[in-house]
């Protein structure tokens, strides 16, 4: 994700979820300072509910090029789910303090790459 990029990627779901806590492992590549925009969304056709939000600072590693760790506990609402509903992982990085294309990767080689794909517990029901 670039300066200002976001990314969005969306789930069905296949019933209910409790309200309680979201579980968000996103271990990523950071290859420049970012202020990452964490969102989770229960979509319903059109309309988007926003059930948690929160930004996390990321900087490169010392010296070296590698996956960090990230994980995250965020207490969200309950979904009523209805066939078609979907669960929606979202991030943004509008303040990157530079130009560089990627400055957040999430690490989609799990470990293969030292970390985990990004995943999301949801609430025991």
């Amino acid at each position: 994700m670039g300066p200002g990029g976001s990314q969005n990627a969306a789930f069905a779901l296949r019933a209910s979820v409790p309200a309680g806590v979201y579980h968000v492992a996103c271990d990523a590549l950071i290859v420049a300072p970012v202020d990452v925009t964490f969102t989770l969304l229960w979509r319903r056709g059109a309309l988007d509910t926003q059930l948690a939000q929160w930004t996390q600072h990321f900087d490169p590693l010392p010296g070296q090029l590698a996956v960090q760790p990230y994980e995250h506990d965020v207490t969200a609402t309950a979904i009523d789910h209805v066939g078609g509903d979907q669960l929606v992982f979202g991030y943004a990085g509008p303040k990157t303090t530079t130009s560089t294309t990627m400055a957040f990767i999430p690490n989609g080689d799990g470990k293969n790459a030292g970390g985990r794909i990004p995943s999301i517990t949801l609430p025991p029901p």
